[in-house]
This record gives C-alpha cells, structure tokens and sequence, in this order.
C-alpha cells in the first residue's frame, strides 16, 4: 500500500504519484488516470488504455454474436 498526501495545487487539490508508481502504472506526463467506484464503495485509479478497450468491446460483441455455440463448447 502507498500512502498518499491529499496538497493543494492552485485552487484545487491534487495527489503526487511515486515514481515507483508511476513506473508500475507505466505512466507518462499528460497521460490520463480514471477514477472508478466499486461496488463495496472502494476506488480503483487505473490508466486509460484504448486498445484495450477495443478488445473488451469487441469480445463483448463476439459473445453476443456466438453465444449459444459458446455454451456448447463449455459443456
């Protein structure tokens, strides 16, 4: 776990990543960062990563598509 201090940065209020961090996340200067909620109220900060997205909507989409042959393979 990483302990971060909430600083103000202007008139807003900001967190400084680690560089231990930042190297995990494979994180860049103007990159972007999405904030999610869980179901149990926790928050989850990941990196956007488009392709990746692209591959989830296009497997959701192939479910769909396949779907009753993809049962019977699971059986």
């Amino acid at each position: 776990m990483t302990q971060l201090k909430v600083r103000p940065f202007g008139n807003s209020l900001g967190v400084v990543l680690p560089k231990d961090v930042l190297a995990r996340l494979k994180l860049r200067s103007g990159d972007s960062l999405h904030l999610t909620e869980a179901p149990d109220g926790s928050m989850r900060i990941t990196p956007y990563d488009p392709a990746f997205e692209a591959q989830m909507r296009l497997a959701q989409e192939g479910t769909g598509k396949f779907r009753n042959a993809l049962r019977k393979l699971a059986k």
